[in-house]
């Protein structure tokens, strides 16, 4: 993604986070958390997000969570399993109908080494209305064999958005956040889940396996060259190739 593309999705996104939305939220999440303190949440933030970017705003609300609701990091997760409502019936959308749940998730990114086996179940079903990829970079870091293990079984799930999560996850350039180099250090098991996806029929998951390989070419070009021989080892398909051309585009 282009920086301009980031700036725009920034400037776009960002204004959803008013002081409406804060009001809404507080009661969402009161409704599943009988002990969030409603009152001390709004008072921190109604009036106080307008002068600031997406992230800044994104960790106001958190910081806000985390100040109105009860110290128990697993009681939390388990009651914003009961927050996240209906699934994405499609690949798209997840920013057009899921965007309200982002400050969650960026709780998650924050606290979910706490308990990281469930905050990675809960990023299974979080992903499937809205993005859990930057949540699960800093599970992928303190646990990276433990979390890739999952990882590979999500590349076989039934739903597009766990599928794409298993790879959008542990790409080595993720947009909008720190360099990780999991997929360098755990190789064999990146191996797998990238080539677990690349027959995928969904252009939304052959994206993020090009979109991998691209990454992987700044990063290690050999390694890159390695896992495509790889594939055309076992015979090639139309979604195979897309992603191959996707991965190379930068290429000379």
């Amino acid at each position: 993604m282009k920086q301009t593309k980031k700036k725009g999705r920034s400037m776009k996104h960002k204004d959803h986070y008013n002081d409406d939305y804060i009001v809404i939220l507080s009661k969402k999440i009161f409704s599943v958390m009988p002990d969030f303190d409603e009152n001390t949440f709004c008072c921190a933030l109604l009036g106080r997000l307008d002068d600031k970017e997406l992230f800044a705003r994104l960790d106001c609300i958190v910081d806000a969570m985390q100040s109105s609701m009860p110290g128990d990091y697993r009681k939390n997760i388990r009651a914003f399993f009961n927050l996240l409502g209906p699934e994405l019936e499609r690949s798209e959308g997840m920013f057009q109908f899921g965007w309200w749940l982002w400050p969650v998730g960026r709780y998650v990114e924050r606290y979910g080494n706490e308990d990281w086996a469930l905050s990675l179940s809960f990023l299974k079903e979080l992903t499937k209305r809205f993005t859990g990829e930057y949540a699960i970079r800093p599970l992928l870091q303190r646990h990276p064999k433990e979390v890739m293990d999952e990882l590979i079984k999500w590349t076989g799930d039934g739903n597009v958005h766990v599928r794409r999560l298993a790879s959008e996850g542990v790409r080595t350039r993720l947009p909008w956040s720190q360099k990780l180099l999991v997929a360098l250090d755990e190789f064999e098991r990146y191996a797998i889940i990238l080539t677990n996806l690349k027959d995928d029929p969904e252009r939304f998951v052959q994206k993020s396996v090009g979109n991998n390989l691209n990454d992987l070419y700044k990063d290690a070009p050999e390694k890159a060259d390695f896992l495509i021989s790889q594939w055309r080892e076992t015979g090639r398909s139309k979604a195979q190739e897309w992603i191959i051309k996707h991965g190379r585009r930068n290429q000379k």
